[in-house]
This record gives C-alpha cells, structure tokens and sequence, in this order.
C-alpha cells in the first residue's frame, strides 16, 4: 500500500497536485461512464420512452450517490486531519468507523428508497410511457447500495490517508464490467432498462470485493476483520458534523435539479432527453472542477492539519486554475456545436431540437462552477461545512427553484432561459464564498510559527 500513498504536505505544490488529484479526475471521469454507458447502449437499442426511463432514472441515482459520496467526504477529511497531525490510532478508528457505519447506513437507506420510489417519480412528473421502466431502473439500483456505500467509504478513507491510485485500479474494474454487463444484457439478451441496472450494480459489488481483498493483501495501516471493525463513538460524532451538512447540500442541489427535470418532463418526451442528455454532459463538463475539489479536501485538511495553511490556499489557487482551463473546453463545444453534443446520444431530430438552446444556456455554468466547487472543496477541507451547506441550499432553494418555478408558471416553455437558471446561481453563490473568506481571513490571518505549531501538535497527542 505504501507504494500508492504520497505525503501531502511536503513537496512542489504542483506536482503534488497533478500526483494526487489526476487519479481523482480518472476515477471520477470512469464513474461517470457508468450512467453515460447506460444511457447510450439504451439510446442505439432501445426507444425514445427507454431514455427517458433511464435518464430520469439516473437523476434519482444520482441524488443517492451524491448523497453517499457527501457523507464519505467526512471519512476523507479526518482521516486526513488526524494523518497530517501524525496520530495513527486516531486515523484507524476513523478508518473503522467509516465502514461500519456505512454498513448499517446502507441498509436504512435501501429499505427506506425501495418503499417510496413511485412516490419519488410521481413527484418527477415522469411521463407515463417511461414510468414502468424508471421504477424498475431504480429498485434495482436501490438493491446495490450496500455496495455503492462501502465502495464510497473505501476510497474516502484512501484519498484521505493520501492514496488516490488505489481508488481509480477499483473503479477502472468496475467500469469495465458495467461496460461489458450493459452490452450483454441489453444488446445480447435483450432485458432493456433492467439489463442496465443489473449491470451497474454488479459492476460495483465486483468493485468493492476486489478493494477489500486487495486492501488486506497489502500493506496497509488498517486491517479489515471483524475485531477491527467497531464505531468509535467521538469519531461518529466528528463525521456525524462533517459529513451531514455536505450530504444535505449535495442533496437539495440534486433536488433543485430533479425539479427542473419535473417540469421538462411536462413538456415531453423529447425535451425530457434532451435534458436528461444535458445532465450527462454537465457531469463530465464539471468532473475536472469536481475531481480536483474533493482533491482540495483531502488536501486542505492534511496540511491544515500540519498547520500548512499558505501551502493549502497554494493548493486552491493552482487546482482552481487547472478545473477552469479544461471546463472552458467543454463551454466551447456547447457554445460552436452543441448538436454534435446531442447526436452523440440520440440521432432523434427533435430531441436535437429541443436540446440545442438547452446547452448553449447551462454551458455556463461549467465556468462556474470551476471556481465554486474549488473553493467549497477547500472550505470543507478546513472543516467548514456548516457553510458550504448553507450557501449551497440557499442557492437551490432561494434562487434556482424559485426562478424555475416562476418560468414554468409564466408558460415559458423555451429550454433556453431554464438553463440560464444554474449559472445565475451560481454566480450569487460565489460572491457568498468571496465575502466569507475575507471575513475569516481577518479571524485567522496568517499561519502560526512553526515553534508553536511543533508544541501544538505535541499537545494534541496527549489526553
């Protein structure tokens, strides 16, 4: 294990941020194949009513695993704070409580979607040729979160500890078979939506399996049995208060967009693709700017944990201008031929249509958001979720839906100006962030001696 691990908080800042936080981008860009795979195996074998299922489908999914992957994010940070400030047993029950907690988080979650996933596609608005097929997309995807919680808590923990390598070997697994099981169950046995499905969730069981095994054949600090597995109660309570306000920002941000999937889905089934098409591209147009903030937490915490400041705002500035440079190369495409975008997907005219005006409006927001989620990544990396939550939810609640409703009751039915929506909120959100750090910046205004820094770490090893 140690040959994947990298120290954090020593090092040229830019080697050690290309190192750590291009396996993130890897990771992610393959993660992301798994819900693009479906949707365009369904999209050249199935028909109009099948993409509809699987895009709305995979907006539920979606606020799933954003909400997994929120919680995780609590697992990355103390790990990485308690490995900046070298305490090793501190990082193994952290290590210990991520998963078991997980483990039984699991199953209430599983148990608690299963029973309400009519109700939730209800809400969608899904139109009824493609709501039969939607159910069935998600109650089998509901049927793998036990493998998508632990696979998620297993590469928190190992970004957190400083190995982002080991973390894109699982998903690289995962998504060949997701890539093989969706041409094999839909092209070759013919079983549609639920073909895809089966495929996704196998494809992250296989995943998780392989981490555990390679994880106790390696060495690494944390050995996987049951008598190592137990909750720390302190550090529940740490992650409890990290992870809950991340997890509930991710998901009212992913409610304010199934909102606007609910009112499309009024429009239609051709509008309903095109943005479900639109969704897709968002994710992999915001994966550079995703990628390197949950690099940035990692990041920040060990080196504020080391009580690194200037070398973690060193971190934000050059991750920050790295998620811009690739995101603008996506706002140009929307921007020159967003029909090549849409094709890709679906030959269908009218999706391509209806789905233009979308792109060149949303593809805003892709530049964006290469400065807000950096700066979030780095603002949850100092343990300030509290108000990442905050702004986040105020945007999607106080402006995003707001205008969106305001829109669909105006009639306007052009995807133009809904798309318009995200970048405006986007751009409040920002000049949030901005006030906020000038105002914490005149609390803790410059790092502490490194004399100091030495009896301060020497005092928090004691009882």
């Amino acid at each position: 294990m140690k040959q994947n691990s990298l120290s954090l908080t020593e090092g040229n800042i830019a080697k050690v941020l290309i190192r750590f936080s291009v396996p993130f981008l890897l990771a992610n860009l393959l993660q992301a194949l798994y819900g693009a795979v479906d949707l365009f195996v369904i999209g050249r074998f199935c028909d109009a009513s099948s993409v509809a299922a699987v895009s709305t489908g995979t907006s539920v999914t979606q606020i799933i695993t954003s909400l997994i992957s929120g919680l995780t994010l609590s697992g990355t940070i103390l790990v990485g704070k308690y490995q900046g400030m070298g305490q090793k047993d501190k990082v193994e029950k952290s290590i210990a409580t991520t998963i078991c907690s997980f483990g039984i988080f699991s199953v209430i979650l599983t148990v608690v979607l299963t029973m309400n996933i009519s109700n939730i596609l209800s809400l969608l608005k899904t139109p009824a040729d493609a709501f039969s097929g939607a159910h069935e997309y998600v109650f089998i995807c509901c049927l793998g979160i036990f493998f998508i919680c632990e696979y998620n808590a297993l590469s928190a923990i190992l970004r957190g500890y400083g190995d982002s390598v080991s973390p894109l070997i699982f998903v690289s697994i995962a998504c060949v078979c997701n890539v093989v099981g969706d041409f094999f169950t839909v092209a070759v046995l013919h079983m549609g939506v639920a073909g895809t499905a089966i495929a996704t969730i196998a494809s992250q069981g296989i995943s998780m399996f392989c981490a555990i095994f390679y994880l106790n054949r390696k060495n690494f600090i944390f050995r996987f049995s049951l008598q190592t597995l137990r909750i720390d109660k302190q550090i529940l309570k740490e992650m409890i208060l990290i992870g809950i306000p991340v997890s509930f920002q991710e998901c009212i941000v992913r409610i304010s967009f199934l909102y606007l999937n609910s009112i499309t889905n009024s429009f239609g089934i051709y509008t309903s693709s095109a943005v479900g098409i639109a969704a897709k591209y968002d994710v992999f147009a915001m994966l550079p700017a995703t990628s390197i903030a949950n690099a940035l937490a990692a990041l920040t915490s060990q080196n504020m944990g080391a009580n690194k400041k200037e070398r973690a705002v060193s971190f934000v500035k050059y991750g920050t201008f790295a998620a811009f440079l690739c995101s603008l190369l996506f706002f140009l495409w929307a921007q020159l031929s967003p029909e090549s975008m849409i094709s890709l997907f679906s030959g269908n005219a009218k999706v391509i249509r209806a789905g233009v005006p979308f792109f060149r409006a949303c593809s805003f927001d892709y530049l964006a958001v290469s400065f807000l989620f950096c700066l979030n990544g780095y603002l949850n990396g100092r343990e300030k979720t509290i108000f990442t939550m905050t702004n986040c939810c105020l945007g999607a609640l106080l402006v995003r839906m707001p205008l969106m409703y305001v829109l669909s009751s105006h009639q306007v039915h052009s995807l133009f100006y809904y798309g318009l929506v995200s970048p405006f909120s986007s751009i409040l959100m920002l000049a949030v962030i901005f006030f906020y750090l000038k105002k914490i910046e005149k609390q803790h205004p410059r790092q502490l001696p490194q004399a100091q820094t030495s009896r301060q770490n020497v005092s928090a090893s004691l009882p």
